[in-house]
């Protein structure tokens, strides 16, 4: 962790809307005037598209799984040397996976590439990452203990499923079976790379659907954030002024010691009131109390 330097990282996994709140934190870093450089977890993927597919195959001719949620598919070593870096210097090197045809024609690249490694713009006041594995941790690599305010995005499964079907076949083309396959072929990785991760958070945002979400795999829209409710977990903040949050966002309520429920259409609100704070502390402080 760095003073000087501060990272904020939120993580989830594929479908659990890290995107849209990314979204809400360019506007609060707008808001505070604060130069952050952003940068996507799908940087570190090992592979391009194709050679993904091609290491799938092999790793079932060998009977085994292979899935972006895993160290295989991803850098775990090259995500924490990247956070060391910027922590100390400011500094470092990234590039952005092409998820589809709209994303890689400005580069004249193919989609399920990568765009060439390129440094971070300099003089930036903070470090924002948003993927799969900002709270990571392995007997080889610890990416979570770079990071200053750790945030989890974590819908209930059937919820982060159906964002994930709806997603990947509306915006990035591919087929229900694929992305079926792809979340049961995945499922050990989810279990001992993700879901570790939401007990390392400062805070875990969970969504939680108010309509039927039985069957996630027949599911052909997402509910909305007015069908939902947001379960927000405080772990390693201390002070949080609970009355003030109670106050200033209505239909809230309290749950646990430790546990704000929030309207999901109040999310974006919630998650300024709580985290805007935290980020003007972290830059003058270098830490979260």
């Amino acid at each position: 962790m760095s003073a000087k330097h501060p990272i904020i990282a939120v993580t989830g996994s594929s479908g659990a809307g890290t995107s849209t709140t990314s979204l809400a934190f360019a506007h609060m870093f707008q808001q505070e005037n604060i130069k952050a450089s952003f940068i996507e977890g799908d940087s570190f993927h090992r592979y391009t598209r194709p050679e993904m597919d091609v290491a799938i195959r092999k790793a079932r001719e060998q009977g085994r799984h292979i899935s972006y949620f895993g160290p295989e598919a991803n850098d775990f070593e090259l995500l924490e040397s990247f956070f060391q870096d910027y922590g100390r210097e400011g500094s470092g090197k990234y590039r952005r996976y092409l998820h589809s045809f709209d994303e890689a024609v400005p580069y004249n690249l193919m989609p399920g590439t990568f765009t060439p490694w390129q440094d971070i713009e300099t003089g930036t006041d903070l470090l924002f990452y948003e993927g799969l594995h900002g709270g990571v941790a392995t007997k080889n690599n610890d990416v979570a203990k770079h990071v200053d305010l750790l945030i989890g995005m974590v819908p209930i499964v059937n919820l982060e499923w159906i964002q994930k079907l709806v997603r990947d076949t509306e915006d990035r083309g591919h087929s229900r079976e694929a992305v079926t396959d792809s979340i049961v072929r995945s499922m050990d990785d989810y279990i001992n790379f993700i879901t570790p991760q939401f007990s390392r958070t400062h805070i875990n945002f969970q969504r939680v659907p108010l309509v039927d979400t039985s069957n996630p795999f027949s599911a052909t829209t997402i509910p909305t954030l007015d069908e939902s409710l947001v379960v927000i977990r405080f772990q390693s903040v201390k002070n949080v002024d609970f009355p003030y949050l109670l106050t200033m966002i209505d239909g809230s309520f309290i749950s646990g010691i430790n546990t704000l429920v929030v309207p999901g259409g109040k999310m974006a609100l919630a998650m300024e009131l709580i985290c805007a704070p935290l980020i003007r502390q972290l830059l003058v402080e270098g830490k979260i109390s």
